[in-house]
């Protein structure tokens, strides 16, 4: 007997809240899944086994006495470890912090969900402190790509893909400074949503870059996407950034009709620094969009290479900063690629920091000017594939460029002004899966989710099927 299909949150919670299945069931097969996929995709670096069949008895209890379940009852769901987890040390993908104290609390994020009736099955591994776009963790190991276990899963948020595109976790949170939820969300194949910088609430979460730092989900279709960032949302409750603005659900409008839709396809920095694969996804995306009705046209961003420059300078001297007693203590514990990124950022001029500080304002203004003329922007969110586990180098434009940074060259320029995200996954027969950005102004995550959802019901935009139960990594693709 084949076992149940449980890598939706949408049919899962509809289920347990209709007693066709119990939580436990979910949590159980979860669990499974977990045990006989995880040992070739090192997605989780801890499973909270116990936890879970305890939350998922609560919740089947609660349902026996009449009380409701919740808008996301039993859908099981995993965090990147730079989340804090009751009881378990915040890794952060760090060596170095597993003499961390346990925590004492749970994340805000994963309070909120758990009062929507979600059910945590475990942390997963990220890129150490989170300065990583490959998923190859130096002490951890690499994560591996559910489509191909011998590519790059992308990081920083590695685990967290990769958990949602095998089906072990329906949904999974994590975050995004330069381009880590949306990076890792091309790779793998999922749908990703990066809010508005300041939308939620990142109290309880390991920092990497204060004034960049966003918190966000992964899943596998629009409608879990739009179901979890609901559940998502809610006051500050700590965090200095967050704005203090009242909920705005997205899933009640998901399937409305876009109306007059205006698209920009930015040229220039994005054109240049963009392989075939991505070009051919954005394409294929605005192609789609003009034929639900949207008016697509060429845009001039051409403030994007300043932009990422700024993002970089931003990203080096505040990481720097707030690692600088740990560089001092206990250099030798690091990734050699992380702490030299870190000692750099050390050493950077304040003038060059407070004109990357001037020249973010006038980009966000720039970009600003743009969403006057149109209502969202679509740029490939990587501009390529994923590359095979070990590759250095980046083959792009007739260059050889550095890979780790280059696989940010197209997500990283919107990573300094706070702009939501929406990452949608496009397949093509026998090739493997790319996102593109579906990128829209301050605190209009719902339009973006909204054309994400058309994307999605016209077959645009879909997430694959999950690994086999029984995936092995084959001996050959193991690194030397």
């Amino acid at each position: 007997m084949s076992e149940p299909d449980f890598s939706m949150a949408v049919g899962i919670a509809s289920d347990v809240g209709a007693g066709r299945c119990s939580a436990a069931e979910v949590t159980s097969a979860a669990l499974a899944r977990i045990a006989a996929a995880n040992p070739a995709l090192n997605a989780f670096t801890a499973v909270t086994a116990e936890r879970a069949r305890a939350r998922a008895a609560a919740l089947d209890a609660a349902l026996a006495r009449g009380e409701a379940p919740g808008p996301l009852a039993g859908v099981p769901f995993a965090v990147k470890n730079l989340l804090d987890i009751e009881g378990l040390p915040t890794l952060a993908g760090a060596k170095i912090n597993r003499d961390r104290p346990q925590a004492r609390r749970d994340a805000v994020l994963i309070r909120r969900l758990e009062a929507a009736g979600a059910v945590l099955v475990g942390a997963v591994g990220m890129g150490e402190y989170a300065y990583d776009f490959t998923g190859e963790n130096a002490h951890f190991g690499a994560c591996r790509n559910p489509h191909d276990p011998g590519r790059m899963t992308g990081g920083s948020s590695s685990g967290s893909a990769a958990a949602t595109a095998a089906g072990l976790a329906p949904v999974s949170l994590g975050s995004d400074t330069n381009g880590s939820l949306r990076v890792p969300a091309s790779l793998c194949g999922v749908f990703s949503l990066k809010p508005t910088y300041g939308r939620l609430s990142r109290t309880g979460s390991f920092s990497f870059v204060d004034s960049l730092d966003h918190l966000g989900p992964f899943a596998r279709s629009v409608t879990d996407l739009a179901l979890a960032y609901d559940a998502l949302q809610g006051p500050p409750e700590g965090d200095h950034a967050c704005a203090p603005r009242a909920p705005e659900p997205a899933l009640p409008g998901l399937d409305h009709a876009l109306g007059p839709l205006r698209v920009g396809l930015p040229g220039g920095w994005f054109a240049r620094h963009c392989g075939t694969e991505g070009a051919a996804a954005a394409t294929r995306v605005a192609a789609a969009l003009g034929g639900l009705g949207a008016r697509c046209r060429q845009v001039d961003l051409d403030a994007a290479e300043a932009g990422r420059a700024a993002a970089y300078l931003i990203t080096n001297s505040e990481s720097s900063a707030f690692h600088l007693e740990r560089l001092r203590a206990r250099a030798g514990e690091f990734d050699p690629d992380t702490r030299d990124r870190f000692l750099a950022g050390a050493l950077l001029p304040a003038a060059w920091v407070a004109r990357a500080q001037r020249v973010r304002a006038w980009w966000l203004a720039r970009a600003l000017a743009v969403f006057a003329t149109v209502d969202a922007l679509i740029v490939p969110a990587t501009p390529v594939s994923a590359p095979l586990r070990g590759e250095t180098v980046l083959p792009l434009g007739g260059q050889s460029l550095p890979l780790r940074p280059s696989l940010g060259l197209l997500s990283q320029p919107f990573s300094c002004i706070g702009l939501p995200v929406v990452t949608v996954p496009v397949f093509r027969p026998g090739e493997m899966p790319i996102g593109v950005q579906i990128i829209a102004p301050p605190w209009h995550e719902r339009r973006a989710l909204r054309i994400a959802r058309a994307l999605e019901r016209a077959g645009h935009a879909t997430a694959h099927p999950p690994v086999r139960r029984d995936m092995r990594v084959p001996q050959a693709q193991e690194p030397a």
